[in-house]
């Protein structure tokens, strides 16, 4: 059952830094935290509008929530209990930093129905995280995560990809350190260089070169990849779409069907691995699940032109019930099947 939340932003508030990548106005299109009566009424309008309530959570985001003043923070709990427990929605999902967890307020949060905590690592490099701001260590991600898991919270974890001072190989190496916090979800976002932010005006002044899209999509799909085979559910690659984004970007890897690209890729790096040990240039049909098809496509057919050209055979692709994501098999075809 695919799970869904209802995202209620808290733009800056309680943020004791200035990341060199923020400007949450820009990346969740508003300027201003909302009022407990504002809460209400989002999750009021919600209960009317979603039909499976019991699959919804209910997302406190911004990614300072346990830092904002206290009786704020309470506030906003509070008006959002009304809608927990039977026929409401299955609990409380927010995001903070990792410096900003205790077992004082992870005990208040328990006790306000917060299911799931998500902490903004970024980077497991503390160099890194030094130059962009961040303001905590890798050291209290590792703290925190522990602290989370130890009182049955689900954990996620988010990454950055691309930031100042960072390349390839720190970003594989912090998806190793996160994974041995064993995160329940995680979340990869590619660094978008936008106005009014830190990573701005050095790449304005040429101090900082941003990954470009391909080369992103290179790297995110190798984590993604990573990420499967540790069994860690990745929630979301990529930033939102969103006219505010393309409207304040300036440069770096950005695209709306971000994870669709990086997903394409893996489908045509397991491809051509079957492919491989398949002898002779006879036509091939492989089956992915069908909720796969077009991954394994490709984009305006690209991944089926690219193996073609690679294998020198005529390649369709089917639909088959039961398959897994990223699995491929050989498929016998019968006639009258549509391929694609």
């Amino acid at each position: 059952m695919k799970h869904s939340n209802i995202a209620i932003f808290i733009p800056h508030s309680g943020c004791p830094h200035q990341c060199s990548f923020c400007n949450q106005r820009t990346i969740s299109g508003q300027a201003s935290s909302p009022s407990p009566e504002e809460v209400s009424g989002i999750l009021r309008q919600a209960k009317v509008e979603i039909a499976d309530p019991a699959n919804t959570e209910i997302a406190f985001f911004g990614g300072s929530f346990t830092a904002v003043p206290a009786s704020y923070r309470r506030t906003l709990l509070k008006a959002a209990e009304p809608f927990l427990g039977e026929d409401g929605f299955s609990g409380i999902r927010i995001s903070t930093r990792p410096d900003a967890i205790d077992r004082e307020v992870l005990s208040e949060l328990k006790e306000a129905g917060v299911t799931a905590i998500e902490l903004g690592a970024q980077s497991m490099r503390n160099e890194v995280l030094s130059a962009n701001g961040r303001g905590h260590t890798a050291e209290q991600v590792r703290t925190a995560s522990a602290l989370i898991r130890e009182q049955g919270f689900s954990l996620g974890l988010q990454m950055m990809t691309g930031l100042y001072q960072d390349d390839r190989e720190g970003a594989l190496f912090t998806a190793r350190e996160l994974a041995e916090c064993r995160p329940d979800t995680m979340r990869i976002y590619p660094v978008a260089v936008l106005k009014g932010t830190e990573l701005g005006r050095l790449w304005e002044a040429g101090i900082y070169r941003p990954m470009e899209l391909a080369e992103s999509v290179d790297l995110c799909a190798e984590l993604l990849w990573y990420f499967h085979l540790k069994g860690i559910r990745v929630i979301k690659a990529g930033l939102h779409a969103s006219a505010e984004v393309e409207a304040n970007r300036l440069a770096g890897a950005y695209h709306p069907a971000f994870r669709e690209l990086c997903e394409q890729r893996i489908y045509r790096e397991r491809a051509m691995e079957l492919l491989s040990c398949i002898p002779g240039a006879d036509p091939v049909t492989i089956g992915v699940s069908p909720r796969a098809v077009s991954k394994m496509a490709g984009q305006k057919r690209e991944n089926i032109l690219l193996l073609e050209k690679e294998t020198g055979r005529k390649l369709r692709i089917r639909g088959r019930a039961g398959l897994a994501e990223y699995e491929i098999i050989l498929v016998e075809e019968e006639e009258g099947q549509h391929c694609f």
